[in-house]
């Protein structure tokens, strides 16, 4: 594989940064996610912070190199986050569950997939277009699917923060996975939290990825979401990843090239778990996937559960 990628986040107009991102990859994969800790609720951080640590733990077992079923390593992996930190709350006594969301992608072959539950987004940009977004999981978003209100309201609209699914609720997530994308050389894959695209108009993200490098525009984006909100500016973050053909030799200065990785290697930018790891942690048997998944499918019909963000 050969790709570039940069991460930066900026903490806006709050006291403390509940965002999180961060990426994997040995040498025939690539993992991004993106999480964004949710400040209605108490301890955001630590619910992004687990839902990276579990996601960047599971990769490391299962990516040998590569990830035999990424639809369901993905759905598999929001699961075993959401009840690591049920787990958390549990543990530490807490009187609610901190909670995310989180958007994440897995890379190989030349393909890529992704899934999300709640408002972080990815985007899937070619030549300057956008040939694919994440669908919030959000009020807004729902309303404008039944037709109940215009498309021109998703910025004003006074529901628009409101979301019915993330992890950490009292009920099962809804895991909304993509259909695999075949990659070209120069696609662009952005992950980011609600603090960017929320500031920033969709044509404005896709305009800058392709006009500059991702290592220059994806500090230019952050910079003027963060001036534009001024002080009420959310937390601000975005991982963003240019994919390249093996045929280019040259590439650029920041081109990772995974071919000359050992065999079993792991490099990886999610830190280790802060609190325990996964090894004594409840996991899902096959029936309990199963069940799990068959509430997943009825709760999208119904999105009936709201939660402010």
């Amino acid at each position: 594989m050969r790709f570039s990628v940069y991460q930066e986040s900026h903490i806006g107009g709050r006291k403390t940064n509940q965002d999180r991102m961060g990426y994997s990859y040995t040498r025939d994969a690539l993992l991004l996610v993106l999480a964004d800790g949710m400040g209605g609720h108490i301890q955001g951080e630590m619910a992004a912070s687990i839902t990276m640590q579990t996601m960047g733990s599971l990769f490391q077992q299962q990516a040998e190199p590569y990830v035999k079923k990424p639809e369901r390593f993905l759905e598999d992996a929001f699961l075993a986050a959401h009840r690591e930190i049920h787990r958390y709350r549990a543990v530490n006594d807490l009187p609610e569950t901190p909670r995310t969301t989180v958007v994440a992608c897995i890379i190989q072959h030349n393909t890529a997939v992704w899934a999300h539950c709640g408002d972080s987004r990815l985007y899937w940009m070619r030549q300057g277009q956008i040939l694919a977004r994440t669908r919030d999981h959000s009020r807004i978003e729902t309303l404008i699917a039944q037709g109940k209100v215009r498309a021109s309201e998703r910025d004003t609209h006074p529901e628009r923060n409101k979301l019915f699914n993330c992890l950490g609720a009292p009920n099962l997530p809804i895991v909304e996975i993509s259909r695999r994308a075949s990659l070209q050389a120069g696609d662009v894959l952005l992950l980011c939290s609600d603090g960017l695209w929320s500031i920033l108009p969709d044509h404005v993200l896709a305009e800058q990825l392709h006009m500059n490098t991702i290592v220059r525009a994806v500090p230019e984006l952050i910079g003027s979401a963060t001036k534009i909100a001024g002080k009420q500016s959310d937390n601000v973050t975005a991982l963003a990843m240019m994919w390249e053909s093996n045929d280019d030799l040259h590439g650029i200065p920041t081109t990772i090239t995974t071919n000359t990785l050992p065999v079993g290697s792991v490099t990886t930018t999610i830190q280790a778990p802060l609190y325990a790891d996964l090894e004594g942690a409840e996991v899902y048997n096959e029936d309990e996937i199963e069940r799990a998944i068959d509430e997943i499918r009825a709760a999208v019909e119904k999105s009936s559960k709201i939660t402010s963000k």
